[in-house]
């Protein structure tokens, strides 16, 4: 076998492990997505639940980027973009991470804060934009060695969606300075707002890093 066929196949061993290691991330971001109803609902077991789940998952993710890294020292020189394969899972990692951040400082914000400054849908807007982008990353991975064209296609979806998260991580940050007392909580509402921003940010350079792969198959 030539050492160009060996190296298509370690590419593709490669990306079905950051297909996995996307699939968990978007159940991670799909569980962050139903904390602010649940705190409205003052649901401690089902906040508790999930945070648990979001948690659990960060470990998988952890553990796939780990294996993903074995991987590619493997094989060495074979894969040319390897780096590329390495900074995509690493940066897929913090995106776990990010989940984890979120979910653990949204869940300390009191309910009524959320109430009285009307940001639960503002909130829950802004982490279902992300969970939105979250899938196009799935489907743009699921395209990679299938139809390069959809995959380049999705990754500009990916844009849309990170600048429309832009205009409302600005349009809730003002409202949380604005309708905000407590300075405690604001900083804590502050920190999540940024925190989904630049979640979202990470996700767009797995995009990018999706479509070099993409061109490199």
């Amino acid at each position: 076998m030539y050492s160009g066929e060996l190296e298509v196949q370690a590419k593709r061993k490669a990306i079905a492990v950051l297909q996995d290691e996307i699939n968990r991330i978007l159940n991670a971001a799909r569980e962050l997505a139903t904390l602010p109803n649940l705190m409205m609902e003052r649901d401690r077991a089902g906040i508790r639940d999930a945070l648990e789940q979001i948690s659990s998952i960060e470990e998988e993710v952890e553990n796939l980027r780990r294996k993903i890294t074995r991987e590619v020292a493997d094989v060495g020189g074979l894969i040319m973009n390897r780096e590329n394969l390495l900074n995509t899972a690493y940066t897929m990692d913090e995106i776990a991470g990010y989940i984890t951040g979120i979910s653990f400082k949204l869940s300390n914000v009191k309910p009524a804060t959320l109430k009285n400054a009307k940001l639960d849908k503002d909130i829950t807007s802004l982490i279902e934009l992300v969970v939105d982008e979250v899938y196009k990353l799935n489907e743009i991975i699921r395209s990679l060695t299938t139809n390069t064209a959809s995959a380049i296609e999705l990754a500009q979806e990916t844009q849309t969606i990170e600048r429309e998260i832009d205009i409302k991580y600005r349009q809730a940050t003002i409202k949380v300075l604005v309708e905000i007392a407590d300075t405690k909580e604001m900083m804590l509402m502050k920190d999540v707002i940024e925190g989904i921003e630049e979640m979202a940010d990470k996700c767009q350079r797995v995009s990018d890093s999706f479509i070099l792969l993409a061109l490199s198959l």
